[in-house]
């Protein structure tokens, strides 16, 4: 399948480091970072996925986000800070900070993917938006990569005047206020490689169309999943 990635020259490049406001000194990790597993790999290609890059950058992103936090909610026990930080660096916000800065369409995508959305899929963008971040750690410090989380989140971190309740819970008091039975969640299926995991779960509600959500793990699989599903709620509401 053809590479439809759009970084092809040093313009192309130098265009994408201006919008995030850092310039690499080792080009080949933004490439990377850049590099969808679709096109990585296979006969003759050198390319490497961005799934390693990937998991740095969610570790650096959870670390900056909670230095955020600490700072600006002096008062917020554990438990407040953990919801603020699942919220902030979920996969939704992480999808609406690429579609922020247009980073869908500097991804290398193989043609199938393309075809199918892969560009605005908010999986898609939350993972390569978390691959930048770890290929700015490894190029430039944590300074860099914190310079341009803070630049994409503090307003964020500040606007979250309340922690947001826990999506499973808020689900389940819904259905209970309706006298419904109580969300059911089912597992989908598991993706990516062993170190960096990707689940999907389903949540099933009485009366209404399924709701899937994704994550690392389980429980941020099932969180996405009610999120989901209370965003819909409200939509008819």
């Amino acid at each position: 399948m053809a590479d439809r990635g759009r970084i092809g020259t040093s313009a192309d490049a130098r265009e994408l480091e201006e919008i995030i406001g850092y310039r690499f000194r080792s080009p080949r990790l933004l490439q990377e970072a850049l590099t969808h597993a679709s096109v990585a790999g296979g006969r003759g290609r050198r390319l490497r996925s961005n799934e390693r890059l990937e998991f740095l950058g969610d570790r650096v992103l959870g670390l900056v986000i909670a230095r955020l936090l600490f700072a600006h909610y002096p008062r917020d026990p554990e438990g407040a800070l953990g919801r603020r930080l699942a919220h902030l660096a979920s996969r939704d916000v992480l999808a609406e900070v690429a579609r922020e800065i247009g980073l869908g369409r500097w991804i290398h995508l193989s043609r199938g993917e393309e075809e199918t959305g892969g560009r605005d899929h908010p999986g898609i963008l939350a993972d390569c938006l978390e691959a930048v971040i770890g290929a700015m750690f490894l190029d430039g410090g944590l300074e860099a990569a914190e310079r341009f989380v803070r630049q994409h989140w503090e307003d964020r971190v500040r606007a979250l005047a309340r922690p947001p309740r826990d999506p499973k819970t808020e689900l389940q008091e819904w259905a209970q206020g309706r006298g419904l039975p109580l969300p059911q969640y089912r597992l989908k299926g598991v993706e990516g490689p062993a170190h960096a995991p990707r689940f999907r779960i389903e949540v099933q509600l009485a009366g209404l169309e399924p709701a899937v959500g994704e994550g690392p793990n389980k429980r941020a699989a099932e969180q996405a999943a009610a999120r989901r599903m209370l965003g819909r709620l409200r939509g008819m509401a």
